[in-house]
């Protein structure tokens, strides 16, 4: 490649975290004005490599087009591209898959562009989609690259940032290794995600989500920030994204259906706003340890303490292993 595949200059970029078995995400974004958003490359049910951009929120038309690449010395080729023009929701390419390192870029040629990370894909018939721990038990970062209308990282109402995990303007994203993913279909485990504890009556959430909840605000307090009031309706969409990633075992904040983070808040109920951020993980075995986890990483952390949020929803869920996967979603209004 003609830059290094740790390092991209994308608008929002993905911070992933390694205790044992534990990583996250965090991205955010701006409803502001028309947005572009690239999702790095994955394997498909079907053994597909796949990839996809989301035009949102855009009042005019545009050629939107999509393209896989394949990273190795010197320059990288395109080795599967597709265009749709107009005020398209989503342009998906897909291709056999051959093992390697592959990463997708996107235009409207508006102006807008994105580029996703770089991810190491494997077309084993063994094995299941997985992000790959790293041997540090330090959280490092990763990055997903994704784009925004004005042609300018905004990550509204956060300052410069990552799309999974810190938010801008002009951001970069931390070397990392990229993540191997095996071309098996995930298989759903027979038991059903459970919460990790029952809600209290009269309050949002159990009692570990709102302990999430009393950490994050102690951390904002720090910072000068007032707190964030627990929202049902986040709520809802926090916790239906980590029962969603523990029943069908993957870590993404684009589910298995396709969806966004954003599709799912505006699902679960949640209108108006001004601004909008998610924050994953999985692995850690307490609020205590999550929320520690995000504040050790700039993207999490810029989320946590972006003062301009008001709102913030909690979902934890365990999967069939007992590892619990987080999420928090956070909005302005």
């Amino acid at each position: 490649m003609r830059r290094p595949l740790g390092v991209l200059a994308g608008l929002v970029s993905v911070a992933a975290l390694s205790a044992p078995m534990a990583t996250a995400h965090a991205e955010s974004v701006s409803l502001a004005a028309c947005r572009l958003t690239v999702n790095e490359p994955t394997l498909s049910t079907a053994g597909r490599i796949q990839a996809s951009a989301v035009r949102e929120d855009c009042a005019r038309p545009g050629l939107v087009r999509v393209r896989i690449l394949r990273a190795v010395p010197g320059d990288d080729p395109v080795v599967k591209s597709a265009a749709a023009r107009g005020r398209v929701n989503r342009v998906t390419v897909a291709m056999a898959c051959a093992p390697g390192t592959y990463y997708a870029t996107a235009t409207d040629y508006r102006g807008n562009s994105g580029k996703s990370k770089p991810v190491k894909l494997t077309c084993s018939p063994t094995g299941t989609p997985s992000p790959s721990p790293t041997s540090s038990s330090i959280p490092t970062a990763t990055a997903t690259a994704t784009a925004t209308a004005t042609g300018t990282p905004t990550a509204s109402p956060s300052p410069s940032g990552t799309r999974t995990s810190s938010p801008r303007p002009t951001p970069t994203a931390s070397p990392s290794p990229s993540r191997t993913v095996t071309a098996t279909p995930t298989r759903t485990p027979t038991t059903k995600p459970t919460p990790t504890s029952t809600s209290t009556s009269g309050t949002v959430g159990s009692t570990e989500e709102n302990e999430v909840v009393r950490l994050t605000n102690a951390e904002r307090a720090k910072g000068g920030c007032q707190p964030l009031k627990h929202d049902p309706q986040l709520h809802k969409a926090a916790y239906d994204h980590s029962a969603d990633m523990a029943a069908q075992n993957y870590f993404s904040h684009t589910s298995k259906d396709g969806r966004s983070f954003m599709d799912r808040i505006r699902g679960a109920g949640f209108t108006g706003g001004t601004g909008w951020a998610e924050n994953i993980a999985m692995g850690q075995p307490s609020p205590a340890s999550v929320v520690e986890a995000w504040m050790n990483s700039s993207g999490h952390k810029a989320n946590i303490m972006n003062c301009k949020y008001t709102l913030i929803g909690v979902g934890a869920a365990k999967n069939s292993k007992g590892q619990i996967y987080w999420t928090q979603d956070f909005a302005a209004r």
